[in-house]
């Protein structure tokens, strides 16, 4: 059997590179993609091929894509859409523009590689698109309405193409983490020195938890779980026969789940409100 080709995403750390290095242990030819050059070459000298892909870049996309379809002469088994980025701030201190930047990122650049990888997978009659989404796709939480929006954009769309997808031999699959292991915080500052100005905020006082989380060590979270948690439910979500439209990963993302389906809204949004 040829061995199966799969395109990662946001393999610089964290999730992405924990998810590189599991599946070509399992054998997979990864194609492990970085939005920094410089990412890239230090994953080249691991022995990986890797592709620059930037979400923010339709250029760039495309031509790693092709990087990958020149390297396995036109096929693709698996995309696995993983890298994004935070900017905290309330969403009545988010600019517009700030959220167009995150949505061209988290959202509009997977929707553009998965429109690319499907016509791919039509060709040959079978694939898989995995969709790294998070438990802010499920429920929200105050601070966080930019990322949160993109994953609420994103489950939604995966739900549809899913459904649409149904026939073809092409699977989709939401992964849905809670709290895991990454630079997420680390990388989100840049973002929130940008867009916020949180010193004139009507909720200043209240940016002193934020300022807390986002420049403190503040050690792990409780239930965060390291990111080969994330990798586990991506092999069953590509190595299953039938798998299932969602994987859930981490405590507070089993319990979120369970409460968005059991309770009314403003009894979720006084649970919510109190974390």
């Amino acid at each position: 059997m040829d061995t199966k080709s799969i395109l990662i995403t946001g393999c610089s750390s964290g999730i992405g590179q924990d998810a590189a290095r599991g599946m070509r242990a399992r054998g997979w030819r990864v194609f492990a993609a970085c939005r920094a050059e410089k990412d890239c070459a230090r994953l080249r000298a691991e022995g990986f091929e890797s592709p620059r892909i930037d979400y923010q870049d339709a250029g760039s996309i495309a031509a790693g894509l092709d990087e990958v379809l020149a390297a396995t002469g036109g096929r693709l088994d698996a995309l696995f859409n993983n890298g994004a980025f935070a900017c905290p701030g309330a969403v009545e201190d988010l600019p517009t523009d700030a959220l167009r930047a995150i949505f061209e990122a988290n959202f509009f650049g997977w929707h553009e590689l998965t429109r690319r990888a499907i016509a791919v997978m039509r060709g040959q009659g079978e694939g898989r698109i995995v969709q790294n989404s998070s438990i802010l796709g499920l429920v929200p939480a105050r601070f966080r309405g930019a990322y949160v929006s993109t994953k609420f954009a994103l489950e939604g769309l995966t739900d549809t193409l899913r459904i649409e997808m149904r026939g073809t031999g092409i699977h989709i699959v939401l992964i849905e983490p809670g709290p895991v292991t990454s630079k997420i915080r680390e990388n989100a500052i840049p973002h929130f020195e940008r867009w916020i100005d949180w010193r004139n905020s009507a909720r200043r006082d209240q940016y002193k938890a934020v300022l807390h989380r986002l420049y403190e060590d503040r050690g792990r979270d409780p239930f965060e779980l390291p990111p080969a948690a994330v990798t586990r439910k991506l092999v069953r979500a590509l190595e299953a026969p039938r798998p299932r439209p969602r994987y859930y990963v981490t405590t507070p993302t089993y319990l979120m789940g369970a409460l968005r389906r059991m309770l009314p809204t403003r009894a979720l949004d006084w649970i919510i409100s109190k974390g």
